[in-house]
Formats: structure tokens, sequence, C-alpha cells
């Protein structure tokens, strides 16, 4: 619950900052009643249109609204001043693209197990937002983290969007461009109905190709797609080509791949179902109240292993 004009150091210790951006800061604190470390999203109000002001609080609803496992939670908001503070969960161990691009640096490869592991975690997680008729728009390896027991979380709804009715569409192209779907290179809605599967949500595309990029990262710990410019990047994204997955990974996680990066694709659901009851290794379940299961230790394989 938004609470205002209550200063966020009455039940919070300030601690280092661990990120800047446009909007603000975020932080690190503790709370005081029982020691918790929490991150404080600090944005600042002072010079927000209406609008803004709008979007920002639209967050903090956003955030109440989301109960689950591998979703960051939200714990507190405050209006200190002229700048709003988010309370939110801590995940220790930082963003997933931190440690992608570590490993991409000594060629160290994921083992598939621990790939599909968290590919059903991050269904589960997306699928909990579309049930809420909520669209993340800017799902990347910067907005996941992970917490010390290898537990992904999708965090970082700045820019989500609230489905008001099961037919309204996001036609606006905001989000990371490498993570940027044809139908939105395209200036097609989110939820443009002429690919959308049957029993689909309307709007949910976009998300489930950024989370296809974000599972090939985990594969190739590169990017599926780049280029030296926007327009480049726009193209190769149309043309839907990327570099083939290395080699030590079976075809059933190629063809996963390759069934997010296509203009038509299933349900986020039936993607972590078909992977959670074939592959071979059980899934987060549910929201905060289900069963627990973590997902194996993190084994690199080096190239051509």
């Amino acid at each position: 619950m938004l609470v205002e004009n209550m200063s966020i150091e009455e039940d919070y210790i300030p601690g280092e900052i661990v990120g800047e951006g446009a909007f603000g800061k975020v932080r690190t604190a503790r709370r005081k009643c029982d020691d918790t470390l929490v991150v404080i999203k600090e944005v600042s109000m002072a010079n927000m249109s209406s609008k803004e002001k709008e979007d920002a609080l639209t967050e903090v609803k956003i955030l109440e609204d989301l109960d689950h496992t591998n979703i960051i939670q939200y714990h507190d908001c405050r209006i200190d001043g002229n700048t709003l503070c988010i309370v939110m969960e801590y995940a220790e161990e930082g963003e997933l693209h931190t440690l992608i691009k570590s490993k991409g640096e000594k060629e160290e490869y994921f083992p598939e197990s621990q790939i599909l592991a968290w590919f059903v975690q991050l269904c589960l997680a997306l699928g909990h937002v579309h049930s809420r008729k909520i669209l993340h728009r800017d799902l990347k390896s910067q907005n996941i983290f992970r917490t010390k027991n290898n537990i992904l979380k999708l965090g970082d709804f700045g820019i989500a969007k609230v489905l008001t009715s099961e037919t309204q569409m996001a036609s606006t192209a905001i989000g990371t461009p490498y993570y940027l779907s044809p139908e939105i290179c395209e200036d097609k809605p989110y939820g443009s109905p002429h690919c959308r599967p049957p029993g689909t949500q309307e709007g949910t595309k976009s998300d489930i190709w950024a989370l296809g990029c974000v599972l090939y990262e985990l594969c190739s710990l590169k990017r599926a797609f780049d280029g030296a410019s926007l327009p480049a990047l726009v193209l190769k994204i149309l043309r839907g080509k990327y570099p083939p997955l290395p080699g030590h990974y079976s075809k059933e996680l190629r063809d996963l791949v390759c069934s997010l990066l296509q203009r038509c694709v299933p349900s986020i659901c039936q993607h972590a179902h078909n992977h959670h009851s074939s592959g071979g290794f059980e899934a987060l379940e549910g929201g905060r109240g289900g069963t627990r299961v973590a997902p194996p230790l993190v084994v690199h394989a080096r190239r051509g292993a």
C-alpha cells in the first residue's frame, strides 16, 4: 500500500547504490524491524508530468498484484518528499545478464538441465504476469535476477502495461531493441490477432519472443540478434536469422529456441507444461505457497566438451 509523506528512513537503513538510470537510483537497505536486506527503487518525481507520475504509480499497482516465487516480491512503497520509494525483494546474485557475460568471457556453457530448469521458472513467472492481464514489455536478461539459491526472479516492471479489457492492444514500441519482436519492428500492436494462437491472451507474443531471446542467450552466451545500427538490427529480427546454437545442446533444445523465435508461438503455459513433463526435472510450481524445488547447481562445460 502506498504511504505518502513518510520518510523511508523511519523503517529502513539505506545502504549502497547498486544501480542508476534516468528514473533515479536503486540502493540496498536494511529493514529495521527484522534486519532483512531489501532494495529500494528511488524514483524522482520532481520534474515529472502528471502522466509520468501516473505511470510511476502504475508500477506500484502492478507489483502489488503479483505474487509468485519467480517474481521479485513487492514489500512497501512511500512518497518521501518528491521521491517515490519502492521497496522490493533483494536477489543476492544480481542480474542474470552479469552471469551470462561472465561465462561468455570464459566460454563456459551452462548445462542443458540448468537452462531448462531456469526456462521453466521464467515460463511460470511470465504465465503469472499474463494471467493478470499484464504485459512486461521489457523482458531481458538485465531484468531477470538470481537468488543465492539459484532461483530466477523476473523484475523491473517499469514499462509494463495493464490490459484493461480482453481486446485492448498495446501498440507503443518500447523495450530494449535487441529483444524487440518482428511485430513491434513492423509497428504492429503487441496484441495483433492475425497470428495469435487460440487460447493465447492478446498481446503476449512480444513477451514470449523476448523470452526466446533470453533462452538463446543462456545457450550461446551471446545475443540472438545484433547489429551495427538500429536499421541493421531490425532487418535481422525481421528475417528471423540468428547464429546456430552450440552443437553440444540437444535437438529438442534447439527446436525450443526456434519455436519461440518465430511469429506464431504457443502460449507460455504450454511451453512450461511441455518441458516440465518431458524434460526430466521438476519446475517451481504456482505462487509463494507452492512447493519449491531448487534447480541443479551450475556445472560449467567448456566449448567442445
